[in-house]
């Protein structure tokens, strides 16, 4: 059976920029960029962009291209006879699950309040009595559940409908979508009276700020932002390399990806810091920033149903082009191991993200006593925590080692494979940085998400 491919190079860029494009870019990026000083913190996050991101993505995405098959079956086709890279994929395939048993949950807290927000049911709220709103939220497992379902059963409906047909029609919608309403979002919020401090805390470099919070607490913060945004090492990307052609090299198309992404990151920003500026609102972490800082900013505004509406719209764009992306992965998995259809593979596993999707709605609630990270912590935050600081980085050493060393596929073949099209070429010099220090790079971020996490 042939393979089905993207229509269109925008389509495989759009997708993949997609999976890449997610709440850490709109959610978390703006708060860290904040904390960290500005754009000072933004240059070091480009600079790691380029030296971590990229040579891990077009390793990812070589090896989805030259197997031709998802993670389910891309290390048994390339790896030398008798190694055993192949039993990653038991590893992999458990982050994609781990991360959709959590990231669904979010996704339908941004359909809640996209519905919310387009019903009214802000208006007239002062700020306490949102906060409230967000509570009564999380202690309604009914509710949660209720939305969370609907983003399963929506973004499978997609994947059902096919490569082409489904995932790359409706994603690149979504996306183009995505970056016209964001682009008005952010006009809008420029536009306020007063948003000129937002804008000078957001784009001036204030070098103060890190020595404030310590040279190495920001350069880790950008590394793991730079790192975490793209989703590596877990096949997301790799199953869409398996989607493309060779007329293009992938270094090329890994910088397209991660340029769409550090653009909805930036303009994320744009939006987020002249509004809470121009509103004397401190632009704080986490859900709180989202869910109650931000829709006290819109009451205030002129149109302010109108930009709230359309922010949860953008927002829910951003977080459903993930969990299609990472569905897709999961289809082709059990597609690709089984032989069965893409019909069947999306039936059994809707039914069975739903049910895995249940206790992370429940750690709000029911649950609440179960702190499995101490105090504070909850079923949310365990499963953030084995995806974003084990599987993710862990996952990406697998992939650069398979490409660059002797006992995987060996850098010969990965270089063939990533330089194959026109476009930007994978140069040779990097054989010794990707070999060496790439990986004792990615390891320290690995120890350092423990270390800060337990000990420090």
């Amino acid at each position: 059976m042939n393979r089905e491919k993207f229509s269109s190079r925008l389509g495989f860029i759009l997708i993949s920029a997609g999976c890449a494009i997610g709440l850490g870019n709109v959610w978390r990026f703006p708060y860290i960029t904040g904390k960290y000083g500005g754009a000072a913190f933004v240059l070091f996050y480009i600079f790691f962009l380029l030296i971590l991101g990229m040579p891990i993505m077009v390793a990812e995405l070589a090896v989805g291209r030259a197997s031709q098959k998802s993670l389910a079956r891309s290390f048994d086709t390339l790896e030398p006879k008798g190694s055993k890279w192949h039993v990653y994929k038991w590893f992999g395939i458990a982050g994609n699950y781990l991360l959709m048993m959590f990231y669904t949950t979010i996704a339908g807290w941004m359909l809640y309040y996209m519905v919310k927000m387009a019903a009214g049911k802000f208006n007239g709220l002062n700020a306490e009595e949102i906060g409230t709103a967000f509570g009564a939220m999380t202690q309604n497992p009914g509710v949660m559940t209720l939305f969370m379902v609907i983003v399963v059963v929506l973004c499978f409906g997609v994947c059902a409908m096919g490569l082409q047909k489904g995932v790359e029609r409706i994603t690149k919608v979504m996306m183009i979508c995505l970056l016209f309403m964001m682009l008005i979002l952010a006009v809008n919020s420029v536009a306020l009276k007063g948003a000129g401090e937002g804008l000078k805390f957001y784009l001036l470099p204030d070098f103060s700020k890190v020595q404030e919070n310590g040279i190495w607490n920001v350069l880790y913060a950008a590394m793991g932002q730079s790192f975490f945004t793209l989703s590596l090492g877990i096949g997301a990307l790799a199953i869409f390399g398996s989607y493309i052609g060779k007329e293009r090299r992938l270094t090329g198309e890994a910088v397209s990806i991660m340029a769409l992404d550090t653009f909805v990151a930036l303009v994320a920003g744009l939006i987020i810091f002249p509004a809470c500026f121009a509103y004397g609102v401190d632009p704080g972490e986490g859900p709180s920033l989202i869910f109650v800082t931000l829709p006290n900013v819109f009451n205030a505004m002129p149109l302010g149903q109108l930009w709230g509406t359309l922010f949860f719209v953008f927002m829910f764009f951003a977080a459903a082009s993930t969990v299609i992306a990472v569905f897709e992965n999961i289809i082709s998995f059990a597609v690709d191991l089984t032989g069965c259809t893409r019909k069947k593979a999306v039936l059994v596993n809707m039914i069975a993200i739903i049910v895995l999707s249940v206790p992370c709605v429940l750690g709000f609630n029911l649950w609440s006593g179960f702190m499995p990270l101490g105090a504070g912590s909850n079923v949310l935050d365990l499963e953030d925590f084995i995806v974003s600081n084990n599987l993710l980085p862990l996952g990406s050493l697998v992939y650069l080692l398979f490409c660059v060393t002797r006992y995987g596929w060996g850098w010969k073949k990965f270089q063939a494979e990533a330089n194959e099209g026109i476009g930007i070429k994978f140069p040779g010099w990097l054989r010794v940085y990707c070999k060496y220090i790439l990986p004792l790079i990615v390891l320290f971020i690995f120890v350092w998400g423990y270390l800060a996490k337990f000990v420090l």
